[in-house]
């Protein structure tokens, strides 16, 4: 069982940066591939970015690809999420995710249905 855990988030100004974490309370993450996705209110859960378990491919959205970056830590059982250049329509509730297989090579999907675990979320709201 993997209970992911987010911490970061919070308030910042049109432009600014946040770094966003995913780490487990139970189970780890070193094996799986983790993908981070938003939600606005009232909009559908998108994906923003993905990374493989070894962290040698990662994947974007278009629309954050440059502002965004994915990153890990296997030593520390932790994932990353660095965001910059964040504007107001960059307010939403970010959750990480991961698949219940392991050790998956391939690019990581943006389709949540595909993830078994997930974290507890974190606002992260963009002032302008």
């Amino acid at each position: 069982q993997v209970q992911l855990v987010q911490s970061g988030g919070g308030l910042v100004q049109a432009g600014g940066s946040l770094r966003l974490s995913c780490t487990t309370s139970t189970g780890t993450v070193t094996s799986k591939a983790v993908a981070w996705f938003r939600q606005a209110p009232g909009k559908e859960r998108e994906f923003v970015a993905g990374i493989t378990w070894r962290g040698r491919t990662t994947t974007y959205a278009d629309s954050m690809r440059g502002r965004f970056a994915i990153s890990r830590d296997n030593g520390k059982n932790t994932v990353y999420l660095q965001l910059s250049s964040l504007n107001p329509e960059d307010t939403a509730v970010y959750y990480c995710a991961a698949p219940f297989q392991s050790y998956v090579s391939s690019t990581p999907s943006a389709n949540p249905a595909e993830y078994h675990y997930w974290g507890q979320g974190t606002q992260v709201t963009v002032s302008s």
